[in-house]
């Protein structure tokens, strides 16, 4: 995403120009949001499968694809370290921000089937990479690295968790196939293929370079314009840059009623962002556990990992509580927000 909106473009704008640029990219990001939603909600009627499934592996695969290039270009041009702090930063802000913020605006529909495996396929994903990076840093200490041959075994569990998806879908049609028998009752008809997969690809593409646009015009005008201090821009701004998109699809998602595609969205997006993005950033050169550019070298293994864990911990325990009572609570949000408001403070302190 560097190489097609460089930072370069918006350095010495005027506040002016920034402010317009901001406006019209947030427009251009609900629209692509609205484009993307409409048409993930299509591919569910007409396949007959959950919009959890369909949240979960099309649209997460496609929030997640830019952050796995751009983390993997960053491996091959010699800053291998990035990778993984974005990876689990994403992972945070996703389950922390994004569902918790979405418990509390609405009441969220959980489904026990899709939940109970996806949300331990989640689970399991991030106790992985704990148990990896902790083993290796005990191992080689300082010169600990997540090798080839981790980011290989990362890519080949992907393929199982996509080929368990589709067949869990299979196996549980009930929720989209009565969506799909109420919409020909109200006279609706299965939309085109030809226009899900415009609506999925253009919106999906507006979203990502519109929130590249975004983040970069809101941070130039806090940093040059408005003397926020760096530090402070590098531990909001940019850490919510890489999940905008899971944001903003997961607000669009409830504002028309489907909901179930925000709780997809975010439990695929953690699972990619070990699998996909860490798998191919890894498999691509040896990921660094320790990060010599970072003022706090160890910051993955004693800041980002076990923030990451604790989440995803509290996250296991409502996925249990919304199993049973068939829907997320607006309280189960609270712990989730707070717990990444103490992240970004904590981060902000140490750096």
């Amino acid at each position: 995403m560097e190489h097609l909106i460089p930072h370069a473009w918006f350095s010495g704008l005027p506040q002016w120009a920034l402010l317009l640029l901001t406006a019209a990219a947030l427009g251009a990001v609900i629209k692509g949001a609205d484009w993307l939603v409409d048409g993930a909600t299509g591919f569910a009627y007409r396949l007959g499968i959950s919009k959890v499934i369909v949240g979960a592996t099309v649209v997460s695969l496609g929030t997640t694809s830019p952050e796995c290039g751009v983390s993997v270009m960053a491996a091959w041009s010699g800053e291998p370290g990035l990778a993984l702090g974005n990876a689990i930063g994403s992972i945070i802000a996703d389950t922390g921000l994004i569902f918790g913020l979405g418990c509390l605006i609405a009441v969220i529909p959980a489904d026990r089937f899709v939940l109970v495996r996806q949300g331990w396929v989640q689970f399991g994903s991030a106790v992985l990479l704990a148990a990896v990076a902790y083993g290796a840093w005990a191992l080689s200490g300082d010169r600990a690295t997540l090798g080839r041959g981790i980011g290989l075994a990362f890519l080949a569990l992907l393929v199982g968790y996509l080929y368990l998806s589709v067949r869990w879908s299979r196996e549980h049609p009930g929720p989209a196939a009565a969506d799909a028998a109420h919409a020909v009752a109200a006279g609706a008809s299965p939309m085109p293929r030809t226009r899900i997969a415009v609506l999925i690809l253009a919106g999906l593409l507006i979203v990502l370079l519109a929130s590249r646009v975004l983040i970069l015009s809101v941070s130039e005008l806090a940093e040059h314009h408005w003397h926020v201090p760096r530090v402070v821009i590098a531990a909001t701004l940019v850490a919510l840059g890489t999940s905008l998109p899971e944001m903003v699809i997961g607000l669009t998602s409830i504002a028309k009623g489907h909901r179930e595609i925000l709780v997809g969205n975010v439990i695929g997006a953690d699972v990619l962002n070990v699998l996909f993005v860490i798998g191919a950033s890894a498999a691509a050169a040896p990921l660094p556990i320790l990060d010599p550019t970072s003022s706090i070298p160890a910051i993955a293994l004693w800041v980002h990992i076990p923030t990451m864990l604790v989440i995803l911990i509290y996250f296991r325990v409502i996925i249990h509580l919304a199993a049973r009572a068939g829907r997320f609570r607006r309280r189960h949000g609270v712990p989730l927000v707070l717990m990444y408001a103490a992240y970004v403070v904590l981060q902000y302190a140490v750096t």
